[in-house]
C-alpha cells in the first residue's frame, strides 16, 4: 500500500507553501488536500482560477515533493435547493481544472443529502433524491471527460449512495471511465449494520472492485450507541477483510489515513503495514 493523510489532520491552516513544508517535514509523501480546509492565503471561490495559479500550485508541490492523491471537494450534489445544487456542480468542475494542473490523481466528493444544510433526511434514501445526484453528476462528469481528470465517488451510509448496491447502480447509471471509487469501508457502517462490516466490505469488492482506486482508512467505536470515528486500531473495525481484498486484488492502492495525527501516522502505517504482511492465501 502506498500511504498518505489527510492535509487538515496533518497541520493546522496556513500558507500554501508552509502547508507543503508541514507535509515534507513530516515524511508524508502523498495527501488528501481540501484547499479550505487546509490553505489561508489563496482564495479558491469559482472564477478565481487560472493556469497561472495551477502552474505556481504545481511548482510548489514539486519542490517540496509532496503528490495529491485526491484533491477534495466535499459538495452536497444532491441539494434540493437548485440554485445552491447548481453553485456545488461550478465548484466542483472548477476544482477538475485545478487538479489537472497540480497533477491531483482525482477529484473527490461524498454523495450528499436531500437537504440544504445537510442534515439527515430521509428523502435522500429516495428515488427523487438519487435522480437529483444523478443529474449533478452527470453534469460534473461531462466536465471531468472534456477536461480528462477523474472524479472520485464516495459512498456513506447516511447519504444518497449508502450502500454497495446503490454504488453500482451509480456506476452503470453514470457509465463513465473518468469515475472511480473511494471506498471508506468505515463510511459504509451504522448503528444497525456494523456487525455485518465483513459481508458489506466483501460486497463492495465484489460489485466493483474494479472501480476502487483510493481508499480512506480509520476505526470506530460505539458510544451510548452512537457510531462514532476512532483512531486506526483503537475500535471495532476488523481490518482483515479490507486488506484481504486490497492485498490480492488492488496492489499498490493509495491508503490515506483519517482520525490520524502527526505524532501517530507512522506508527498508524506501521500498524497497517504489519496487519497486511501477515496475510495469507
Amino acid at each position: 500500500m502506498a500511504f498518505g493523510m489527510r492535509g487538515h489532520d496533518l497541520c493546522s491552516k496556513r500558507s500554501f507553501e508552509d502547508f507543503c513544508k508541514a507535509v515534507k517535514d513530516l515524511g508524508v509523501d502523498q495527501v488528501q488536500l481540501a484547499f479550505k480546509k487546509s490553505i489561508t492565503d489563496i482564495g479558491f471561490d469559482p472564477g478565481m482560477y487560472s493556469p497561472g495559479l495551477g502552474r505556481y500550485l504545481r511548482n510548489t508541490l514539486d519542490e517540496y515533493g509532496v503528490h495529491v492523491a485526491v484533491l477534495g471537494c466535499y459538495i452536497n450534489p444532491t441539494n434540493p435547493i437548485e440554485s445552491k445544487r447548481q453553485a456545488e456542480v461550478a465548484k466542483f468542475i472548477e476544482h477538475l481544472k485545478y487538479a489537472r494542473a497540480i497533477g491531483a490523481d482525482m477529484v473527490g466528493t461524498e454523495t450528499g443529502r436531500f437537504d440544504p444544510k445537510l442534515k439527515h433526511n430521509p428523502a435522500t434514501y429516495t428515488e427523487a433524491g438519487y435522480q437529483l445526484l444523478l443529474k449533478s453528476m452527470r453534469e460534473i462528469v461531462s466536465a471531468a471527460e472534456k477536461l480528462g481528470v477523474i472524479v472520485g465517488v464516495e459512498g456513506v451510509a447516511t447519504h444518497t449512495l449508502y450502500s454497495p448496491e446503490m454504488m453500482l447502480r451509480f456506476l452503470r447509471d453514470i457509465d463513465s471511465p473518468n469515475v472511480e471509487v473511494i471506498l471508506d469501508p468505515i463510511n459504509l457502517l451504522d448503528e444497525k449494520n456494523y456487525k455485518n462490516q465483513d459481508k458489506i466490505i466483501d460486497r463492495a469488492f465484489e460489485l466493483y472492485g474494479d472501480k476502487i482506486s483510493v481508499m480512506h482508512i480509520k476505526d470506530f467505536k460505539l458510544e451510548d450507541g452512537i457510531l462514532k470515528f476512532e483512531h486506526v486500531g483503537d475500535g471495532l473495525f476488523n481490518y482483515e477483510t479490507t486488506l484481504r481484498n486490497l492485498k490480492f486484488k488492488k496492489p499498490h492502492i493509495t491508503m490515506l489515513l483519517e482520525c490520524s495525527t502527526p505524532e501517530r501516522y507512522h506508527s498508524d502505517c506501521a500498524y497497517l503495514q504489519k496487519l497486511y504482511d501477515e496475510i495469507e492465501e
